[in-house]
């Protein structure tokens, strides 16, 4: 999945629901879940998702849904495994892009 946020040092929860197409309150309820995703929070409480919480996000987004994987077992691979899957991930996210560009890029032919 391609999220396409533009470049910040924050985003708030509803910029993040809305590039992944989720309520907020899937959001809220994977940060309780989840050790790897603690967003800021502002003083007012609000939260502050960082470019890496962005990228836990996506792992984990890609795990429950994309996978199937239950909230259990993507805890126990995040564990185990985080390292590894997370560059298989990035590798996977890179030739998705490629591989778009170069449809748009066969349609202007």
């Amino acid at each position: 999945m391609i999220i396409d946020l533009p470049e910040k040092r924050y985003y708030s929860i509803g910029e993040v629901a809305k590039a992944f197409d989720v309520n907020t309150s899937l959001i809220r309820f994977w940060e309780k879940e989840f050790e790897v995703l603690k967003p800021k929070k502002n003083a007012k409480g609000n939260r502050k998702f960082t470019p890496e919480d962005v990228k836990n996000l996506q792992l984990i987004y890609h795990l429950v849904k994309e996978r199937g994987f239950t909230l259990e077992g993507a805890k126990i691979h995040l564990k185990e495994e985080k390292k590894k899957t997370l560059d298989n991930f990035e590798i996977i996210a890179k030739l998705e892009s490629v591989k778009n560009q170069l449809i748009k890029l066969k349609e202007q032919l």
